[in-house]
């Protein structure tokens, strides 16, 4: 069996949950004997695709052009042309699947009856709409993506539901739940020196359904009755004007702290930290769950979404949007040893389940299924 995967999301993201997936499922169906896999990718900068590829891709350090608005230019052209590169294979290659790595529908009138297996990582634009522009194209391309596709792959039960949700007329067994993997890299273990001695860990975005001005605000008096307690928030960029006027009104200005990271800083984060809090109100599957795990960090989830699937009984739960809650259940990872070497346990346990080499095989069962349904 010959598998097209469409590069869409190589372009789009450096780094990403969702080119994360697609490298790994890449990697680990690279050596399988039945199935041949075919990655039309001239250029990217997605780290993820070049660390599994057994190939080296093009990508901005590969030129030396010193003047950056030319060197920017240059790049977008390389960008334009991996679709070119995509259209001549599907001109010219013969090939049993399609696999679109996101939501642009612009292969349909290339494939002609073709089957493509589609993998849909949550509902959060239809859920949530309030949250988007009247631009965002999301959900319309997503929705026309979902009705015509062969297969389909949600990364948790609850995204299923939330599909079934909004597509009544799909057939449930159309569609197949396969989680996440996740592995340890030991590269990503280098310290961080400037962290505290004692802190809660939020990590990423903070904006809409993230809830980090819910979190923050729960835990305000936390922070302030310990002169050595912190929060650290890794990655998500600087905090912006209206995040620090809503720090400083709590009189958290030196409380809470904004640190980015580099990819092999990322492990120390977790390792050092008292507790991760993932206030999120929704998610499709919940990546950092996985790498707090691996790390031994004990978790806070909202009883909501996809979390108690992926969770189960490795992390502490709050009810949502209840802060009194949050806040009980952050004071007692950080003021109770036992109950986070506890949870540390039961973490580590809970994400052995989750492993790419399982995900890919599973994934190949249903590449296969779609092949079958066509012919």
């Amino acid at each position: 069996m010959r598998i097209i995967l469409d590069p869409q999301i190589f372009n789009d993201q450096k780094f990403g949950g969702i080119s994360k997936y697609y490298a790994e499922i890449y990697k680990n169906l690279q050596g399988n004997s039945e199935v041949e896999m075919i990655l039309p990718l001239t250029y990217t900068d997605n780290f993820h695709i070049k660390e599994c590829a057994a190939t080296p891709f093009m990508n901005k350090y590969s030129f030396f052009i010193k003047n950056n608005i030319f060197r920017r230019k240059f790049i977008r052209k390389l960008k334009r042309e991996n679709r070119t590169v995509v259209d001549k294979v599907l001109q010219k290659e013969p090939y049993d699947l399609f696999i679109p790595t996101y939501y642009d529908p612009y292969f349909l009138d290339k494939i002609g009856d073709k089957p493509y297996v589609l993998t849909v990582y949550d509902m959060i634009h239809e859920l949530f709409p309030h949250y988007f522009g009247a631009e965002d194209k999301n959900s319309e391309r997503k929705s026309l993506l979902i009705q015509r596709a062969t297969k389909i792959i949600a990364v948790s039960n609850n995204t299923k539901k939330d599909i079934l949700k909004f597509f009544p007329e799909i057939d449930p067994d159309k569609i197949t739940v396969i989680y996440h993997g996740y592995s340890h890299d030991a590269k990503n273990d280098v310290p961080v020196a400037a962290l505290p001695e004692k802190y809660i860990l939020f990590v990423g975005n903070r904006e809409n359904y993230k809830n980090f001005t819910f979190f923050l605000e729960s835990i305000k008096d936390l922070l302030l009755e310990d002169p050595e307690l912190y929060l650290v928030c890794a990655g998500g960029n600087g905090f912006r004007d209206k995040e620090k006027a809503h720090i400083s009104s709590l009189g958290l200005t030196k409380k809470v702290i904004q640190q980015n990271f580099s990819d092999n800083e990322l492990n120390a984060y977790y390792q050092n930290a008292l507790c991760f809090v993932f206030p999120s109100i929704y998610e499709g599957f919940g990546i950092p769950i996985m790498e707090a795990m691996i790390n031994k960090c004990p978790i806070i989830l909202t009883d909501n979404s996809c979390f108690p699937e992926v969770g189960q009984e490795a992390v502490l739960y709050y009810e949502l949007d209840n802060k009194a809650d949050l806040a009980a259940k952050v004071r007692s990872f950080v003021y109770n040893p036992e109950l986070r070497e506890k949870y540390s346990r039961l973490g580590f346990e809970r994400v052995q389940s989750f492993t790419w080499e399982k995900a890919a095989k599973e994934c190949l069962e249903v590449y296969k299924s779609a092949v079958a349904a066509v012919q």
